[in-house]
């Protein structure tokens, strides 16, 4: 397998799904008012918790699915599918409020804590939303542990340039706009129904080859 391939296609299906850049508004908007530190330590926090959630599915994930029975080419297809979906949606300028809610949504919930808004709505479901989840489980499950590693590895890269987002984005998002924004979804968007096509495309192999068994 070309690992390097894999690692870069992994990677795009992650940077398109979870859009830090496009994340980034929410995450101002929400964190409006607090103190550096505080946004610091929001941003640190809510990364932190989504790459454990996808490191300990990637980890388990196997495992699990081939106690319940579901095979790769199953989950690959459901991974394909959500991805697509969200992928067209993006296209058509229609972003799905589970995977990236709206600031006018986020702001109508109460937080006991400022640290509370790390864990939900930033880590879930903004960066680990379903279509991360199917993602990550369809390419960690795509082979061993060089695969598994690869997985996990990317999206700690992804977590990375989400935090540096997060806390130094803001000129970026001004320059941007939302028109640029919006085109930006739209370009992502792209990005993820391709990779929800290809995600299909392995599913439906490894489906007929196991019919085929």
């Amino acid at each position: 397998m070309n690992y390097l391939g894999f690692a870069v296609t992994v990677f795009a299906g992650f940077l398109a799904i979870s859009n830090p850049i496009a994340s980034t508004p929410v995450f101002l908007s929400i964190t409006e008012g607090e103190t550096d530190e505080i946004r610091k330590a929001i941003a640190r926090r809510a990364v932190f918790v989504a790459f454990a959630i996808v490191a300990v599915l990637c980890i388990v994930g196997k495992t699990l699915f081939s106690v319940l029975g579901i095979t790769l080419g199953a989950l690959q297809l459901t991974g394909g599918a959500i991805a697509f979906i969200i992928g067209y949606r993006m296209l058509q300028g229609d972003a799905s409020n589970v995977q990236s809610p709206k600031p006018s949504i986020v702001q109508t919930q109460d937080f006991s804590s400022s640290l509370d808004m790390a864990i939900s709505p930033l880590a879930v479901p903004i960066l680990v939303g379903p279509g991360t989840i199917a993602t990550a489980l369809s390419y960690a499950g795509h082979g061993g542990p060089a695969e598994i590693a690869i997985t996990i590895t990317a999206f700690a890269a992804l977590c990375l340039v989400t935090y540096l987002l997060f806390i130094f984005g803001r000129p970026l998002v001004r320059y941007l706009g939302r028109t640029g924004i919006r085109a930006l979804n739209r370009l992502m968007g792209l990005v993820l129904a391709v990779v929800g096509v290809q995600l299909l495309l392995n599913g439906a192999q490894s489906a007929f080859a196991s019919l085929g068994g």
